[in-house]
């Protein structure tokens, strides 16, 4: 009777047991349904490995053009918009000051080679004969001083005096003779010529008269102790002329040695350099384009002086794009010249419409040196873009895909299912078993365009779930 009891209530329990898990179960499920935003089967199928990258759309040239030296603008040429072919005027600086400096480079280096051609050359005939006369005449001037000098030292005689007396009653006597000619002359009515000349030679012969009767009074008075001093300089003096040309004919006659002719040369290229730098400066005060291309900015306006802040003229060169993208060391292994590139330009699907958005390309350059920012290395790799109709302008921002490689029969589940485990760093799934959630761990490959290779974990058909509040954070969408 008790070990009947007891079986009843065994039974009974079993039964509660049962009709709680039914209910706990089915409580579960409705949890689940109201929770589960997002499920997903997993496929077997085919993805593409890719590289993608950012930057910004470069022109195939790009040129800030700035003048040297500043200076006023007499001249712009050319506004924002405008298409310009290579070697036309942009804008031009007065250039009044530096075309003066070019032409006294070109006469300092004319003067140069003609010093050098003379030395090279050796002295002509006329040159040593102009030198001997240069030395006859110091010697000349060497006596006269000399001969000056003991005059005064010595004191004038009576010849000396009688000489200069004499020379008084000859201008004396030239005087009158020209004072009879100019009131001869001033009786004249028409002849003005001869009025003129005849008051010249008065004059002539009244400072004349005035100079001997002056001469006559200082041989008379005699030297004093300053014109005795002045007269010995002035023999010094001569002797130091007379020892200059003496040297300046010995030159000549010697020739130029081979020093003299090297400091010459020196000074011919000295002015040879400085005159092209000269040319240059006014060649610059010019600014050409440097390729045909298109006018991006213009930041100087005729009349105002230059401002070195701002380059003067911005080029570019629209008729080819390419874009700069830097790819992480781990991808750029998978990269080499002449890969095909996807390029997606955010502005354009914004304005033209998806399929305007997209142009493609090939990878022009791989930099050979990283460039390492925040700990990271990366790459710069060029992308040259193909020709397109495509309104592409210089600065948008564009985004790189390059496409290595191809996969096959492989698993694969989209990205925004995929958690990753805060603490561990594990990537898992929250898979559908039965009525359950179960975490699942998996093991992921390659990813591209939310899509991500399956290694391990799932098999095909599994359904994996997204659960909302679950607290941790998924791949992405």
């Amino acid at each position: 009777m008790k070990r009947t009891r007891i079986y009843v209530i065994l039974g009974i329990l079993v039964v509660v047991a049962l009709v709680g898990g039914v209910v706990w179960r089915a409580r579960q499920a409705r949890q689940l349904e109201q929770l589960e935003t997002r499920s997903v089967v997993v496929e077997r199928g085919a993805m593409l490995v890719a590289i993608s990258a950012s930057g910004g759309i470069e022109p195939q040239a790009r040129a800030a053009l700035s003048f040297e030296s500043p200076g006023e603008v007499v001249e712009v040429a050319v506004a924002v918009g405008d298409r310009v072919a290579v070697g036309d005027v942009l804008a031009r600086l007065d250039t009044a000051q530096l075309e003066l400096q070019v032409r006294q480079a070109e006469a300092a280096l004319a003067m140069a080679e003609a010093q050098l051609v003379q030395l090279q050359d050796g002295a002509r005939p006329e040159e040593i004969a102009s030198a001997e006369a240069n030395v006859r005449a110091a010697e000349a001037n060497v006596s006269a001083a000399a001969a000056s000098y003991s005059q005064l030292a010595t004191g004038p005689d009576d010849a000396q005096v009688g000489a200069v007396e004499a020379q008084v009653a000859a201008a004396e006597l030239q005087w009158k003779a020209a004072q009879i000619a100019y009131d001869m002359e001033m009786r004249e009515e028409y002849n003005e010529a001869g009025k003129e000349q005849a008051r010249y030679d008065l004059y002539a012969a009244e400072k004349n008269l005035t100079a001997a009767q002056a001469q006559l009074e200082e041989v008379q008075a005699g030297a004093d102790a300053d014109a005795i001093r002045a007269a010995q300089f002035n023999v010094v003096a001569a002797q130091a002329q007379r020892d200059a040309v003496q040297a300046q004919l010995d030159l000549l006659l010697a020739g130029a040695v081979s020093e003299q002719v090297t400091d010459v040369e020196a000074q011919v290229e000295q002015a040879r350099a400085a005159l092209a730098l000269a040319e240059l400066a006014l060649e610059r005060a010019t600014l050409r384009a440097p390729f045909d291309g298109l006018v991006a900015a213009v930041n100087v306006t005729e009349g105002e002086m230059d401002s070195a802040a701002l380059p003067a003229v911005t080029l570019i060169d629209p008729s080819r794009f390419r874009l700069t993208v830097s790819v992480d060391e781990m991808d750029v292994g998978s990269l080499s010249p002449g890969q095909a590139v996807e390029v997606t330009l955010d502005a354009l699907l914004e304005a033209k419409g998806l399929e305007q958005s997209v142009v493609t390309g090939s990878v022009e350059r791989i930099a050979p040196a990283a460039t390492i920012s925040g700990g990271v290395v990366y790459y710069q790799v060029v992308i040259e873009l193909d020709p397109t109709t495509a309104p592409i302008r210089a600065d948008m921002t564009a985004n790189a895909t390059v496409v290595v490689e191809e996969l096959g029969d492989v698993l694969l589940l989209p990205t925004w299912v995929v958690r990753v485990d805060d603490d561990t760093g594990q990537t898992y799934v929250d898979r559908r078993v039965g009525g359950e959630i179960v975490r699942t761990d998996v093991e992921l490959g390659v990813r591209h365009a939310g899509v991500v290779q399956l290694l391990s974990g799932l098999a095909e058909g599994d359904e994996v779930v997204w659960v909302q509040g679950s607290g941790l954070l998924g791949m992405g969408q």
